[in-house]
């Protein structure tokens, strides 16, 4: 008898044990489910590595030359014209191609201003990752709040409806009371389902974001107290959309003065040697110098300045539309804080009214007071009530976080 009572000890503690360590999980903050998030960002790595592209470029741009050395040679001899009269030349050479006046610290420019803008573009990615990491917890506990909501009415509707069988069966009730206890109770049901499905839906999101599931805790973040309503040109000035866009704008005034530089091609210099042999004369040698200057032409400089101008009008126009639309959307965040305060203190008093009025009115349908679709309306409402408590609850939450986001701060 013994070892079966410990074997089946054993098989009830493996069981219990995930679910303690499930329950006992440390919930995360937001800064760590944000920072979990950015770790495994695909976006994150991708700007990483045009980030480092963009300052290989500018460290390349330092170069003495401005480009790889060009290698020449050339072999000659009297044999492929039927002669044998001892006619050899050989003659080799390199050069290099030099930088035209200001165009070897325009490139650099140009390249130190895409890794300013690449790096710029980091801080918006970390803060649109932010903001859906934000929306998906939001999502889950809003989802947590409706299932909460969706079983506390199926365990009134249950009891409600095993009170009316149990009358019907003493004749004390109507079938068709029975009926109506039932449909609540299937209804709540359905309801309960529809919860349970979107629950998951939002945890699977969640995985899919951070990695893994884990319980995230914006209620008690810190910085949540340090809310508080700016001047919106300060706030604007500190989003990184705007200071991208900004350093957009530089990069294309850098490759502007890059193509007035870049006039025409860029000249070449080098050396040439010369080992010839000739008829009845001793080998000779020579050594000298070669350049190659192309000259200026309309037909290549205007496509380069047509393009760098058409890069300067685009990086103004999208400058200009990011503020319109930063500004827009801080005025959005500050109106729905002060929306979400309001509906988060209404909503808190309604619910807990109609949770009283449920009460009451279950009360009185079991005295005989009230009739039994009165007291399962006032716990549909009550329950309702309840859910869109706890909905803005969250979004007061969101809200508050959201608006710290656009001040630049992660709690």
């Amino acid at each position: 008898m013994r070892p079966f009572l410990f074997l089946g000890l054993t098989c009830l503690m493996i069981g219990i044990s995930p679910l303690k360590a499930q329950t006992s999980q440390v919930k995360l903050s937001f800064h760590d489910a944000v920072s979990m998030a950015w770790s495994i960002d695909p976006v994150r790595t991708a700007l990483q590595v045009g980030h480092r592209s963009a300052k290989a470029r500018a460290n390349a741009a330092g170069s003495w030359f401005a480009g790889g050395p060009t290698l020449s040679g050339e072999y000659m001899d009297d044999h492929a014209i039927g002669s044998n009269e001892g006619y050899t030349t050989y003659q080799g050479g390199v050069s290099v191609p030099l930088w035209l006046p200001g165009q070897g610290s325009a490139t650099r420019d140009v390249a130190g201003a895409e890794s300013e803008s690449i790096n710029e573009q980091l801080n918006v990615e970390h803060m649109v990752l932010a903001i859906k990491v934000l929306e998906t917890v939001a999502a889950l506990q809003i989802a947590q709040a409706r299932l909460h909501a969706a079983n506390d009415l199926y365990g009134a509707t249950n009891r409600i409806s095993q009170t009316v069988t149990h009358a019907v069966h003493n004749g004390e009730l109507a079938q068709s009371d029975r009926q109506m206890a039932q449909a609540g109770m299937e209804n709540a049901r359905n309801e309960q389902a529809m919860a349970q499905e979107a629950m998951n839906n939002a945890v699977a999101e969640q995985e899919a974001l951070l990695g893994r599931f884990a319980e995230v805790d914006f209620v008690s973040g810190e910085g949540l107290a340090h809310a508080r309503f700016v001047d919106p040109r300060d706030m604007e000035d500190n989003d990184p959309r705007i200071k991208v866009v900004h350093r957009n704008v530089e990069a294309a005034e850098a490759n502007m003065k890059l193509a007035r530089r870049s006039f025409m091609p860029n000249p070449e210099i080098g050396i040439d040697a010369i080992h010839e042999k000739q008829y009845g004369s001793p080998w000779d040698d020579r050594v000298g110098v070669n350049f190659s200057i192309p000259l200026p032409s309309e037909v290549r400089n205007t496509p380069i300045m047509s393009e760098a101008s058409n890069r300067l009008a685009t990086a103004n126009s999208e400058e200009i539309q990011a503020h319109r639309m930063v500004h827009l959307e801080i005025t959005r965040v500050r109106e729905r804080l002060l929306a979400a305060t309001i509906a988060r203190q209404t909503t808190h008093v309604a619910a807990a009214n109609l949770g009283k009025r449920a009460e009451a009115q279950e009360r009185a349908w079991r005295v005989g007071e009230v009739a039994l679709n009165i007291a399962l309306q006032a716990r549909q409402d009550a329950c309702t009530a309840q859910l869109a408590s706890a909905r803005e609850e969250i979004e007061w939450r969101v809200a508050t976080i959201r608006m710290l986001l656009a001040m630049g701060v992660v709690p």
